[in-house]
């Protein structure tokens, strides 16, 4: 086997597999070296693919409970588990074979082993046999992913609780759970075990659900989430947790008020951390202070011919941007493979996207409101709602509104948020405006079909047009 590479890439997640497959129809010699059991990555495996397939089945549980409304009556609708778990597994495997033929037969060299530096060019690659290899590497790209944090709660790895891989498998669902944290995982799996007919508390530090959106969009999702019986409670300074007779508790405190709550089950979602503690990085002189690898805007860290991608580094945990940061990585590499006189490329998240799918979901594009303003720029900013828009009436689903920032002076759009039916997909329409640098005036003008979900983007458009 060659081991003298251009590029040398640890992990064959999203990032690690998209960046090799780039680097190598670019030219380079490529290894891509990933010792995990199961290859395909946290998305394909454990992620993105096995929670979505549970929360069609979720969505379609509920939407039966709700058919009356359209003069259709559903008698003894019931829940069957574990073929629902049954059907995940079945579409993970297929995602997964499919992955793992193109890692097995990309157009690079793949090592089967786990990695570790010995010195910043050279990677000693172990495999599951205990065989070892040493590879050369003139660059080298991390994309190993991220790991579950260990619970914050004294008393609850004691006591077992459920978790973002743990849940993906459960034949039985617990009559109770206590949510704890409301990010994008915890959201989710609260709104598939509600949906189920699971009792949910959500508990969250923070003052509102998923911190970092504006307000008015995590208010509308809190209103919707308790609408469907989901007790949610922010502010929270955790305590302990403990077994009971029927099952467990947690104490807890919201504003110096000293509370107590039991459910059957306790789900710890309060965050993954950078998975890169066993590669070895001390023996390149990287700077490990922090707890995600630091980079640059072009993807490289304080060692430059290392270059990160995806939840290794940060700052956001999903997965296009992830494939994104790795393209931009290898787009580097071949820069400078190639001697090339032009400079680096820098990452660009001015179209971050972000997708939660509860329901409503929730997405975004760009900046919020409170990122506009934080840039002293003077910006417009409109909404209009689900409940005053026809298309959106006559299929139920009323619930939030959309809503559009722009700046000021040009109309050129900024950002733009979806709480409500379909916006997974409603999103990606400001996206495509955003990367062309479309205005507000631009979006009322394009014609859109009615009644369609897509027109009501033109109704804020029209409001903020200059």
């Amino acid at each position: 086997m060659e081991t003298e590479f251009d590029l040398i890439v640890i992990g064959a997640g999203s990032a690690g597999y998209n960046g090799a497959a780039l680097a190598a129809r670019s030219g380079l010699r490529v290894a891509l070296v990933d010792g995990a059991s199961e290859l395909g990555g946290l998305c394909i495996l454990r992620g993105c693919m096995p929670s979505k397939a549970l929360l069609a089945g979720a969505n379609r549980l509920q939407l039966l409970h709700e058919a009356a409304e359209f003069g259709i009556t559903a008698s003894e609708v019931a829940l069957d588990l574990p073929t629902l778990v049954e059907r995940k597994r079945r579409h993970v495997a297929d995602f997964a074979d499919y992955r793992r033929g193109q890692i097995e037969n990309g157009p690079f060299t793949f090592v089967r082993g786990r990695g570790v530096f010995v010195d910043p060019h050279t990677l000693e690659v172990t495999s599951q046999e205990g065989d070892i290899t040493r590879l050369r590497g003139q660059n080298f790209l991390l994309a190993t992913g991220s790991k579950l944090n260990p619970p914050p709660v004294p008393g609850l790895a004691e006591i077992g609780y459920l978790h973002s891989d743990t849940a993906l498998e459960l034949a039985k669902l617990p009559k109770s759970l206590i949510m704890l944290g409301a990010g994008a995982i915890g959201l989710e799996f609260a709104h598939y075990f509600s949906a189920l007919g699971t009792k949910v508390t959500i508990l969250q530090r923070s003052g509102q659900l998923l911190k970092g959106s504006d307000a008015d969009v995590a208010n509308c999702l809190r209103e919707a989430m308790e609408a469907k019986g989901i007790t949610i409670r922010t502010g929270v300074t955790l305590g302990s947790a403990a077994g009971t007779a029927t099952g467990k508790k947690l104490s807890f405190t919201v504003k110096g008020d000293a509370q107590e709550i039991e459910a059957e089950e306790i789900f710890h979602a309060l965050g993954r951390s950078p998975n890169f503690s066993n590669l070895g990085l001390e023996a390149t002189g990287m700077d490990l202070a922090n707890e995600k690898l630091t980079v640059r805007p072009t993807q490289q860290t304080t060692v430059p011919h290392i270059y990160a991608a995806g939840d290794v580094c940060g700052p956001y945990e999903i997965v296009h941007l992830a494939i994104q940061q790795a393209e931009v990585a290898v787009r580097n590499i071949l820069r400078t493979h190639r001697q090339a006189h032009e400079g680096l490329e820098d990452m660009d998240y001015r179209l971050k996207l972000f997708v939660l799918f509860t329901r409503p979901e929730v997405a975004q594009v760009g900046l919020t409101e409170v990122e506009a303003r934080a840039t002293g720029e003077a910006i417009g900013v409109a909404t209009y709602p689900f409940n005053d828009h026809g298309k959106s009436l006559v299929m139920g689903e009323t619930e939030g509104f959309v809503k559009l920032i722009t700046r000021a002076s040009t109309g050129e759009i900024l950002g733009g948020a979806v709480i409500g039916p379909e916006a997974a997909s409603l999103i990606h329409e400001i996206a495509v405006a955003m990367h062309y640098h479309g205005t507000a005036q631009d979006l009322a003008r394009i014609p859109h079909y009615h009644p369609t979900l897509s027109e009501i983007w033109t109704y804020p458009a029209e409001d903020l047009a200059v």
